[in-house]
């Protein structure tokens, strides 16, 4: 069986990473205009360094949760038949052992040379305007996709969202696009969908299942489910 899992903050929360956004509208206390678009880094990159900075040390000290400790079971009996899309940043499913996951946003650890193009390991915090070390130049910005710029990967997901047989999404919103599209796609392919979230979300009614509670309790036993146990 090829199954394709869609995670999101909703997996991260229960590891003391802060999700998207909270009732206010706002991104960890600042407005996401302000730290998360090209020309709020235009504007003001130092911030915008600084924001970024203090998610990645913010992200070092979680630890990964039962569900991200599932999903790397699963693909330890799966192997390539799983591939995990996070709209996450942070590396927790790596952290748990989880190594077939595709970042479509980016991830913390790594920086993006506005001069080369290279992707590096964050050489130290980027408001202290490093070099880059494939080039020497000091143009390192979060590789973060930001609103307005294109996921990574997209060629790869659609692939595979047409070509498995069970698409899962976890603790998603439902609200961002184009990942908010996924379950339309794999239906449209004939696979089966499952949602397992905190809470219903706004794409809920699309799936062919839906079940409620924390990610740390409902992975695990989807998994156990998966793998006959």
């Amino acid at each position: 069986m090829r199954i394709v899992v869609l995670t999101g903050a909703g997996i991260s929360a229960e590891s003391g990473v802060p999700t998207f956004r909270d009732a206010g509208g706002l991104w960890e206390g600042h407005r996401v205009e302000d730290v998360a678009t090209p020309e709020a880094f235009a504007r003001d990159p130092r911030t915008v360094q600084r924001f970024y900075d203090a998610r990645r040390h913010a992200a070092s000290l979680a630890e990964p949760n039962p569900a991200h400790d599932a999903l790397a079971r699963l693909e330890d009996a799966l192997g390539d038949d799983l591939l995990i899309v996070t709209q996450n940043v942070d590396e927790l499913h790596e952290r748990a052992g989880s190594s077939r996951v595709v970042h479509m946003h980016g991830r913390l650890a790594s920086a993006l040379c506005q001069a080369c193009g290279a992707r590096v390991p964050v050489p130290a915090d980027l408001a202290g305007d490093p070099a880059c070390p494939v080039c020497g130049e000091r143009a390192l910005r979060p590789d973060i996709v930001w609103f307005g710029e294109m996921p990574y990967e997209l060629d790869r997901i659609d692939l595979a969202l047409a070509s498995c047989d069970l698409f899962v999404a976890i603790g998603t919103s439902g609200a961002v696009y184009p990942a908010a599209g996924f379950v339309r796609t794999a239906t449209e392919f004939g696979a089966s969908t499952l949602e397992l979230n905190l809470a219903g979300s706004e794409v809920s009614p699309l799936f062919d299942e839906v079940r409620v509670g924390p990610a740390s309790v409902v992975v695990p036993a989807w998994v156990d489910e998966v793998l006959g146990r």
